[in-house]
């Protein structure tokens, strides 16, 4: 047994509330809360045939609003139930018209303040983790995979959020730490009893946090407030580059928090040419926006009705499937082809303005890209909300985005400015190499 209480509706740190649905690592499952009148049921959706389907997992009785659900890579949901006080971790299957489950263990968290919550899907599919963040340390649970229900992997001094996955062994864990009221980026290592390292600091003063990993390119998506104090900046970096983060000026996108939720596998050597879907939260709603590391250009697009908000995935050859569910179609994804510019030159690319520098002044143009659906599923033309689109510019060093009739609009580039240098910070003795901030 083990210990927690509640996960938050929101994610930690500030950051967007977490997606709607949860799907593996490989892209072949998706599992998600699903409303059937008043009723909350969990609901698995298998991604990797010929047509999207869903089959409905319901229990005994209706399930709290607050139940995670994870998919397995072998079909099977993980599911977690608060009952006394206690996290409840079962393992649900489809048995002809019913549903079975396998009832795996429980955590109880004595310290009332201990929030539990599910990480995010482990490489492989075989095993899933949990974290129970307490006052002053948090501990990682297997909970699901083990050999004797949940078993206590580590517990680490500070409070920990996020999670990503650095490499496609589930070996390496990062989570974002907040130790003497600073977030710094530290990795786990699994296979050495739990171990951390320090991965990722900017600055002594700033708060770092990974938001995404790519192990196939070695791209990471970060949050910092190095380079704009008391403004976190979403930017990049290459794990084992010699060269340091960058933090371009067109993912700032006025009163909007933009998140990252997908990067293009498959792009061994070239991090800088994967494409990234984000995740924008703006005071009208949410929408999708995609962004590579080697253009200046943010592409808005509208997100199909219905989405299942901050989930997707790409395909390999540069298509973003977003799942979606609406009363004529209970179960679609939607793929989005985004047009391929051609590349800015690499003297500009790698050249993003220091902190205060100045955004083009030129206004968004409230229009978006089209999204082509897989098929059976119908996408959204609506546009980007014009409340947000026309604020304020989405950020200088030619952001952009696809205007109504199909072409391309982009501000004026920037003249290079010297980016902000930070420390490398090694990771000790793990087998991915160095990652160099700035």
């Amino acid at each position: 047994m083990t210990a927690c209480a509640i996960q938050p509706e929101a994610a930690p740190g500030g950051e967007a509330p977490r997606a709607a649905c949860t799907i593996t690592a490989d892209g072949a499952y998706a599992a998600r809360l699903a409303l059937d009148g008043d009723c909350w049921f969990p609901e698995r959706w298998t991604l990797d045939g010929p047509e999207p389907y869903a089959v409905p997992l319901p229990g005994n009785q209706p399930e709290e609003p607050g139940t995670e659900v994870q998919p397995m890579g072998d079909g099977r949901v993980l599911i977690r139930r608060v009952t006394e006080g206690r996290h409840v971790f079962s393992l649900l299957y489809p048995t002809g018209p019913g549903t079975g489950e396998v009832l795996i263990g429980s955590v109880e968290c004595p310290d009332e303040d201990t929030r539990l919550g599910l990480l995010p899907p482990a490489p492989g599919g075989a095993r899933a983790y949990a974290l129970a963040v307490g006052r002053r340390s948090s501990t990682l649970w297997l909970v699901a995979g083990g050999a004797f229900g949940p078993e206590r992997v580590t517990e680490v001094p500070g409070r920990c959020s996020g999670g990503a996955w650095l490499d496609h062994a589930g070996r390496m864990l990062a989570l974002d730490r907040e130790v003497g009221g600073r977030t710094k980026t530290i990795v786990v290592d699994l296979e050495r009893g739990g171990e951390v390292s320090p991965f990722l600091q900017i600055a002594d003063g700033s708060d770092d946090r990974l938001l995404l990993a790519d192990p196939d390119s070695g791209l990471l998506l970060i949050r910092s407030d190095a380079p704009s104090p008391g403004e976190g900046r979403l930017g990049w970096g290459v794990l084992g580059s010699t060269l340091p983060a960058r933090f371009p000026e067109c993912l700032r996108v006025p009163n909007c928090t933009v998140t990252p939720f997908a990067i293009q596998p498959g792009r061994v050597l070239v991090p800088e040419s994967c494409a990234v879907a984000l995740r924008v939260d703006g005071p009208v709603g949410s929408w999708v926006a995609v962004w590579r590391p080697d253009r200046r250009q943010v592409h808005h697009l509208p997100a199909p009705e219905g989405w299942l908000t901050g989930a997707g995935l790409w395909t390999a050859d540069g298509v973003l499937r977003l799942p979606y569910a609406t009363a004529e179609v209970p179960c679609g994804v939607a793929g989005v082809t985004v047009p391929t510019p051609d590349p800015v030159p690499s003297a500009v690319a790698s050249a993003d303005p220091v902190p205060g520098s100045v955004a083009s002044t030129d206004p968004v143009p409230s229009a978006v890209a089209s999204a082509d659906p897989v098929p059976g599923s119908v996408a959204s033309t609506d546009p980007v909300p014009s409340a947000v689109a026309s604020t304020d510019p989405v950020g200088g060093n030619g952001s952009s985005v696809a205007a109504q009739d199909g072409s391309s609009a982009t501000a004026p580039e920037e003249h290079p400015a010297e980016p902000v240098v930070a420390r490398p910070v090694p990771l000790q003795e793990a087998p991915l190499g160095r990652l160099v901030t700035k």
